[in-house]
């Protein structure tokens, strides 16, 4: 006898014609969707939200992978430092992290990554670097930590423009 779709596998419908229905849905709460995202690479819509209400001269870097994902680090400065060292401005808290393990140095509009000599080495798109340009959506990873660049739009739309 043939089972139909909304039947449970191996239930049969009887003389009478009875079936069972199964509810096939799932859902999860925001943050499991969150994790997923950072997981994924995607990007959430608050993430997209604060990436859009950047002003011209920043920028956001997005933990992917490692303790804390999802974490927000806003570089609106000229020199900011990522490092275990609690008064890094990117406090990254794992013993992969030197203690001052990198700078994300400003000019102007753009971006850039300095490894500070650290014991693990800075990552940009996975090849170890001791200093490069960032480009918008690269990944930087420090230690255990991978995290996504997303420079201000407005900024991309003028280089857009040029």
């Amino acid at each position: 006898m043939a089972e139909h779709a909304n039947q449970v596998p191996g239930e049969h419908s009887g003389a009478q014609g009875a079936h069972r229905e199964v509810d096939t849905t799932l859902s999860f709460n925001e943050e499991f969707q969150a994790q997923l995202a950072a997981l994924e690479g995607g990007v959430s819509t608050d993430e997209r939200e604060a990436v859009a209400a950047l002003p011209s001269g920043s920028a956001l870097l997005v933990v992917r992978r490692g303790p804390n994902i999802g974490a927000r680090f806003l570089l609106d400065s000229d020199v900011t430092v990522a490092g275990r060292h609690p008064d890094a401005g990117i406090f990254l808290d794992d013993v992969t992290v030197s203690r001052k393990h990198a700078e994300f140095r400003r000019s102007g509009t753009t971006f850039s990554v300095v490894d500070l000599g650290s014991l693990n080495g800075t990552y940009f798109d996975g090849v170890r670097i001791d200093e490069t340009l960032l480009s918008d959506g690269a990944e930087v990873q420090v230690g255990k930590f991978r995290l996504t660049f997303y420079a201000s739009r407005v900024d991309l739309a003028h280089l857009a423009i040029k």
